[in-house]
């Protein structure tokens, strides 16, 4: 069972989220403000995290944006029902997923355990059997300790988007496609669309750029897909 940390200013969401999970059997933490959530979440880190964006004092994309500096976190977003600019910047600054209020209880437990499944090995005490390292010419991923090195140099990678430059490194000039990057990345159970990938891949770029300006080992093929070129 998961420690699940939710932050919502909505106190009827909190209670009743509060109350599903800890009948699932996990421990619940509740805050209603991102001010106060954030710094609950890097003095105590829980394994999963649900971000409402529209809150007080500082909203679930400020509380990512910060967090992302030191923490891989998985965080699943509630999102507004129509309104499409708060998935792009979620993904954007490293949202795992995100749902559209109003949701089906049932439904987001199915994203936090499918989340949850995709962390696994990436916790310590949850690794599931030794994976060599996979080394593409400046590139490292080390699936044991969930790590990833570019010439060296550690890249803080999210869950979901270490599991995309898995899938792409894995072989390299080899073509994905979206869907193909979606079933290496989600759970059968969670539908994505291809924008999600896209903001995944800006975000993984925009990290290697970070450390390496010349960095160009992730190439797109328009209405194709994208693929790893080994250097």
């Amino acid at each position: 069972m998961a420690a699940i940390a939710l932050v919502d200013d909505d106190e009827n969401i909190l209670a009743s989220l509060k109350i599903f999970f800890e009948a699932e059997g996990h421990t619940v933490r509740a805050y209603h403000d991102g001010a106060t959530a954030l710094a609950a979440l890097a003095e105590t880190p829980p394994d999963i995290a649900i971000l409402d964006i529209k809150m007080p004092r500082m909203d679930g994309i400020e509380v990512l944006k910060r967090l992302r500096q030191t923490s891989n976190l998985p965080v699943i977003f509630l999102t507004s029902k129509d309104d499409e600019m708060d998935e792009v910047v979620g993904f954007n600054v490293g949202a795992d997923d995100y749902i559209k209020k109003p949701f089906s209880q049932r439904l987001l437990n199915e994203r936090v355990k499918a989340l949850l499944r995709r962390t696994k090995g990436a916790i310590p005490g949850q690794e599931s059997g030794d994976k060599k390292p996979l080394v593409r010419g400046k590139l490292t991923l080390d699936p044991n300790r969930h790590a990833c090195t570019w010439n060296g140099d550690p890249v803080r990678l999210t869950v979901t988007e270490f599991l995309i430059l898995q899938a792409l490194a894995t072989r390299p000039g080899y073509v994905k496609s979206r869907d193909h990057l979606m079933d290496a990345a989600y759970d059968d159970q969670v539908y994505v669309d291809d924008r999600t990938i896209d903001s995944h891949i800006k975000r993984l770029r925009k990290k290697f750029r970070e450390i390496d300006d010349n960095f160009d080992a992730i190439e797109t093929l328009y209405g194709v897909g994208y693929r790893y070129n080994e250097a």
